[in-house]
């Protein structure tokens, strides 16, 4: 089981790495890591490029983060592993454990990356969907009220833990949500400095205007 969940965790970080947000800037004749915020994830595609390949972004970081999660389960439907149900659960951790590690730190750019909100959302729709949803609730909820997606991702990252206790998940999903939520909050460490400073930049109806974050 060792070996599975090596490799397991070496594919979950090779797809993380996939870095589809430069990918399509690139395709639109824009370096992503030099524009807005620099960061390659969705949010600042779609403040650069528009909601369309904003939207695309985030769909592609999520699927790639579904797939490191579910890799596992499908390698035992097919037969391809023999282990129980819990050592499946375990080998999707491990595998969005490396999808997060490779969207974030992706070796084909030089070890930049997004801040993983996109592959979380992916890897806990397979992993802990009604967790994923209580979660979900409080990003549109803060998102809405406020018009900050670094709050709303932030805090829909802390209510993601207590949603997988409150469901009774067992502790190794517990485990791995508290550990995204302190992942988050670290990635996005500068935007918590500057929504304590006031100068974060909310998020424009038009979907192009707020260079931080």
């Amino acid at each position: 089981m060792l070996t599975a969940l090596l490799v397991f965790a070496l594919v979950g970080y090779v797809l993380g790495s996939l870095p589809f947000g430069y990918l399509v800037a690139r395709a639109k004749g824009v370096d992503i890591f030099s524009v807005g915020s620099g960061n390659p994830g969705a949010t600042n595609v779609r403040r650069v490029l528009g909601r369309g390949p904003g939207n695309l972004v985030f769909f592609l970081d999520a699927a790639k983060g579904a797939a490191a999660a579910g890799l596992p389960l499908l390698a035992s439907r097919l037969g391809w592993i023999s282990c129980g149900a819990n050592d499946v659960t375990i080998a999707g951790i491990v595998g969005l454990a490396g999808g997060l590690l490779g969207h974030s730190f992706s070796c084909f750019t030089g070890f930049r990356g997004g801040k993983g909100v996109a592959t979380t959302v992916g890897g806990f729709a397979v992993l802990l969907p009604w967790g994923l949803l209580a979660a979900s609730v409080v990003w549109v909820a803060v998102f809405f009220i406020g018009r900050y997606v670094s709050l709303a991702s932030i805090l829909g990252a802390v209510a993601l833990p207590l949603a997988a206790w409150l469901l009774g998940a067992g502790r190794p999903l517990v485990g791995l949500a508290v550990a995204v939520a302190a992942f988050v909050i670290i990635m996005h460490r500068s935007n918590i400095r500057r929504l304590l400073a006031g100068t974060e930049s909310r998020f424009s109806r038009s979907g192009g205007s707020a260079p931080r974050s």
